[in-house]
């Protein structure tokens, strides 16, 4: 099946779904679990509940009452992908027969952009954000409330919108999304750290270790700046850049987070602080920070894909296949500007992607694992996260074309 086929029919499963499904982490939106009040009350039974939902090779979310519901960072995906197919028709009409008119692709950005704004946090909070449509219990029995927002999930959407300003011109799309630089500024903590700070993954208590979460704040930060030059934007994201530059291992790559068991380093992890370091870079003119993405990217394709396309999670070994590790790549691959020189890898990992991860539906599996795999349809988690990446292959071509 050709790529083109391929996001043909993952589009067409995503639509006729209406973007709404299931993710990974919902499993405490379970009816049936909620309506045992006393389990629901308890952190050890919320984590287990979340864990064996999510490590299941069986999707029990239908017997347990789950519903497929929309999630704010997932239509941000789709809604920047949907841009990126605007722009891709815009360079090349010819493309329009396969994806889309222009008019088409208009009237599906802005029914997105405004049921994202839609989904925005409710809440005192400084401005717009985003969080996940579900409770999230984590490892540490620290609980996350459904719609608590996250500086992730606020960045892709806010992102998001403002490239839906820029393709419809609709300046209430960039009014809120500019209204979430004082969500990052006001609202998320922050953690001093080697010369800088690092922003807190969400406004909740101890939450704040985590480099690509700082990163992705950072990166808001700058393309807000990018609109208003407001120093104080620009300065806040260089502190963040400072202390994660300051982090990165000699050989280019980084752990997680600060914390001991959040030692680890991962493909797409890896790829996220790589875009938020050539955001920081491109749309603040500071280019003080280069050798530090370069660094960073040659340790990113250097050791995690295999010369037959096959994605590794982490750096040292391979398992579980995370639909994310091949996505990100042509995301990485277009930010840095690199896709020309590495086209022969990305096609390499987009061929093995549809044949080994999938479904004749159309939808992508979340991972593969070495026993039992998780061939399970997750609409944020794969199906947006691969929607918004085939969107950068497809644009990436036009502009070789161009």
């Amino acid at each position: 099946m050709s790529m083109l086929d391929s996001f043909r029919l993952l589009r067409s499963y995503c639509e006729k779904e209406q973007f709404r499904g299931w993710d990974p982490y919902d499993g405490l939106n379970s009816r049936l679990f909620n309506a045992i009040p006393f389990l629901k009350e308890l952190p050890l039974c919320r984590l287990i509940v979340i864990q064996w939902f999510k490590r299941s090779p069986l999707n029990l979310r239908l017997l347990a009452l789950v519903p497929k519901e929309y999630n704010a960072k997932g239509i941000g995906l789709f809604l920047q992908g949907y841009c990126n197919l605007y722009k891709a028709v815009s360079v090349n009409p010819d493309l329009a027969d396969k994806l889309g008119t222009r008019e088409i692709l208009l009237e599906k950005i802005q029914n997105l952009a405004n049921l994202l704004i839609s989904l925005r946090s409710k809440g005192d909070y400084s401005g717009a954000c985003w969080g996940y449509n579900f409770d999230w219990q984590a490892r540490r029995l620290f609980l996350f409330p459904k719609y608590t927002p996250t500086v992730v999930a606020t960045n892709f959407c806010a992102t998001a919108l403002m490239e839906a300003y820029e393709v419809t011109g609709e300046k209430k799309f960039l009014d809120v999304a500019l209204s979430a630089a004082n969500f990052v500024m006001n609202d998320l903590h922050r953690t001093d750290f080697n010369g800088g700070f690092l922003f807190s993954y969400s406004p909740l208590q101890g939450n704040d270790t985590v480099f690509n979460a700082s990163l992705l704040g950072g990166k808001l930060l700058a393309y807000c700046y990018h609109y208003t030059r407001n120093e104080e934007y620009k300065n806040a994201a260089r502190k963040s850049v400072i202390a994660c530059c300051n982090a990165q291992n000699e050989d280019g790559g980084w752990v997680y987070g600060m914390l001991p068991v959040q030692s680890w380093i991962d493909s797409f992890h890896t790829g996220y602080n790589l875009d938020g370091l050539i955001a920081y870079e491109e749309q603040t003119g500071d280019d003080s920070f280069h050798l530090y993405i370069e660094k960073g990217f040659d340790f990113y394709i250097k050791n995690f894909f295999e010369e037959n396309g096959a994605p590794k999670y982490y750096y040292n070994r391979m398992y579980p296949i995370d639909i994310h590790c091949p996505g990100q790549l042509l995301i990485t691959l277009y930010r840095l500007h690199k896709f020309e020189q590495y086209k022969e890898l990305a096609s390499k990992v987009v061929e093995w992607t549809i044949q080994n991860m999938q479904d004749r539906k159309g939808y992508f599996y979340y991972q593969l694992k070495k026993g039992i795999s998780s061939k399970i349809s997750y609409m944020r988690w794969s199906n947006a996260f691969m929607f918004n990446s085939l969107s950068y292959y497809i644009l990436s071509q036009c502009k070789t074309v161009e």
